[in-house]
């Protein structure tokens, strides 16, 4: 009889373990977003409460929504698109001098080719 109660205890407590911890668990991307100040931490503790309700289906993509944002750079879109600018920017600087570069070997090759064409002339 009394490893009757023993073992409902003991059940009960995986249970309350198991439930609280589903919870908790849930709860990460909200805490990972208000620790980041993230202006839709709201949003993410909402979903992540619809989220239980479907299993998590959604957990993974709150964690990467809680993740993006970070205070010091924001969402990090804006430095990317000028970072993109400025590398566009030095390829067209890169590819102008490959140009000139080219242009005087051409014409460093041609002094040399008419240079030896009139030595052999002269001979």
């Amino acid at each position: 009889m009394t490893l009757d109660y023993v073992a409902l205890a003991i059940l009960i407590l995986v249970f309350l373990i198991l439930f609280y911890g589903i919870i908790v668990i849930h709860d990460i991307p909200y805490e990972i977003a208000k620790r980041r100040n993230h202006p839709h931490q709201d949003a993410i503790h909402y979903a992540g409460w619809v989220s239980l309700f479907t299993l998590h289906a959604l957990w993974p993509f709150l964690w990467i929504w809680a993740t993006l944002w970070r205070e010091d750079r924001g969402w990090g879109m804006k430095q990317l698109a000028k970072d993109q600018h400025d590398i566009h920017h030095q390829m067209n600087q890169l590819t102008s001098q490959v140009e000139q570069l080219n242009a005087e070997l051409n014409a460093l090759k041609n002094k040399q080719t008419a240079s030896v064409a009139m030595t052999q002339e002269a001979k």
